[in-house]
């Protein structure tokens, strides 16, 4: 599926995750909705990250609190058929101060 986003792994999740999106252009944003109010404060690049083998990717991270989603949009373009990692540590909050049981790795390819 050389056009299409594949998901090659995932850790730290409950459920897998699918997907299958034609690549068009090497900007994709992530959409992720939680069932539960975030803590602002928590939603930031030191606790959501994207990351290739050759490094950390820049980001803009937002978090809709009307939703409970949070989106994260690379700041330069993905390279097409390069491995990435979405990370999501455990230190984002709920509102009320609970944290995620698990870091979440999702390991894909564009």
């Amino acid at each position: 599926m050389p056009n299409y986003l594949e998901i090659e792994s995932t850790s730290g999740l409950d459920q897998t995750v699918k997907q299958a999106l034609k690549f068009k252009t090497g900007n994709f944003v992530w959409k992720i909705r939680f069932n539960t109010a975030l803590d602002p404060q928590t939603v930031n690049n030191n606790n959501l990250s994207v990351s290739s083998p050759s490094g950390q990717i820049k980001t803009n991270i937002s978090y809709d609190a009307l939703t409970n989603e949070i989106e994260i949009t690379p700041l330069e373009a993905y390279a097409k058929d390069e491995s990435y990692t979405l990370n999501i540590s455990k230190r984002v909050t709920s509102k009320g101060g609970k944290p995620l049981k698990n870091n979440i790795e999702v390991k894909f390819k564009l």
